[in-house]
């Protein structure tokens, strides 16, 4: 078989309407597009939004303003108030804080927040410091240990 015997197998290609092409085909005249108006015209027609002349949708609601950064990342903030349920000398981390209800999931990313005091030492393993919260956590005896996600962001 060679390209210029192939053709579709009968029945399955049909013929394009040809409207507009005289009385005789039964598609003349208005060309299925009724009698005059707006959209028996070229060009006719409203756009899907258009309301019949009252204020549309799209203008009563208000203007969107600024973008939104699309790799930005986002961080769970956890208080250093709410790390003072551990015990002194404790590892807190990740999963440690999941299991208490701190966080959903231990694909979160942490970032400890200087809300509160802290009076006892803890080893703390989050993605992210706040510099107070890091001053408290260490004065406190304790230490902070910065976790790298899985994307390599710090």
């Amino acid at each position: 078989m060679k390209l210029h015997q192939l053709s579709p197998t009968p029945g399955s290609h049909r013929k394009r309407r040809r409207i507009g092409r005289g009385l005789g085909s039964g598609r003349g005249t208005t060309a299925g597009k009724g009698t005059k108006g707006q959209n028996a015209r070229s060009g006719g027609g409203v756009p899907p939004y258009f309301e019949g002349g009252q204020l549309p949708l799209v203008k009563k609601l208000p203007y969107r303003r600024g973008f939104t950064n699309r790799s930005r990342v986002e961080y769970q903030g956890v208080n250093l108030q709410d790390l003072q349920q551990f015990d002194a000398g404790s590892t807190v981390d990740v999963a440690l804080l999941v299991s208490v209800g701190l966080l959903k999931s231990d694909k979160e990313r942490v970032k400890i927040l200087a809300t509160g005091e802290i009076d006892r030492a803890l080893t703390v393993t989050a993605h992210r410091f706040s510099a107070t919260a890091r001053e408290k956590i260490e004065a406190a005896g304790g230490a902070c240990h910065a976790l790298e996600h899985a994307s390599g962001a710090v």
